[in-house]
């Protein structure tokens, strides 16, 4: 039997609190986390999970939508827990995962911090800092646009490039949920394009939205917003 939660951790910016909602599915043998949260996040993970009645102990697999560091922060600490999950992703996000090229984050940051006023700068360094400590970790397996893995009633690898180059999305099939990282967001209960400050490809963010309206979707999972059920199809058509 497949099960699902939709997980919630909170992460401090710049003073202000957000949530981040990874996602869990189970089916009799295996279990797959979507994204893991930032550095210092994986005792939220666990406590998360628990509550939700899923234990990290039985975790098999974790697939990385993107290497944004509020996605992909605490994966070296959850390897450093539980070393037999096989970490999945995208060949143009593992480069980065992997660390074999430079975060585009943490290559933005420094390019921008002489941009800043004198009184920002020491905000900037720490952003910069902090990007720093983000942990390079193996990626175990690739995954390609229209891979489907065969386990939890099928996960299908739908490859949505805009707000970052590599940027994928996964279709539950069985649950009709689609896991759409930062693709898209969620505000006030309905469906908005993400952050434009943060999508490198404007244009292919958009593209790669309207691809969600092919798909038969009970459930939308944002990673910034969480879950919607209502008027999906009509969301995606406002964008």
């Amino acid at each position: 039997m497949n099960k699902i939660a939709i997980l919630k951790i909170d992460m401090e910016i710049n003073g202000f609190s957000s949530a981040l909602h990874p996602v869990i599915v189970s089916d009799d043998q295996e279990m797959v986390l979507f994204d893991c949260g930032h550095k210092g996040a994986l005792n939220q993970l666990s406590d998360s999970a628990f509550l939700n009645g899923f234990d990290l102990n039985k975790l098999t697999k974790v697939i990385i939508t993107h290497h944004d560091h509020d996605h992909m922060g605490s994966l070296a600490d959850l390897k450093r827990e539980y070393p037999w999950v096989k970490v999945y992703a995208s060949a143009i996000e593992a480069e980065y995962i992997r660390g074999n090229t430079k975060s585009i984050r943490l290559q933005q940051a420094e390019e921008q911090l002489e941009l800043f006023p004198e009184d920002q700068k020491e905000h900037a360094q720490k952003r910069i800092d902090s990007l720093r400590l983000i942990e390079p970790v193996e990626v175990d397996e690739i995954l390609e646009d229209g891979d489907v893995l065969d386990i939890c009633g099928g996960i299908e690898v739908v490859a949505t490039p805009g707000h970052l180059a590599g940027h994928i999305s996964l279709y539950l099939r069985q649950l009709k949920t689609m896991v759409a990282g930062d693709a898209l967001v969620v505000a006030d209960g309905k469906l908005y394009r993400a952050n434009p400050r943060f999508t490198l490809d404007k244009d292919g963010a958009y593209s790669s939205a309207r691809r969600f309206i092919n798909y038969a979707i009970d459930t939308m999972v944002c990673y910034h917003g969480g879950a919607i059920s209502e008027n999906i199809k009509e969301s995606l058509e406002n964008l």
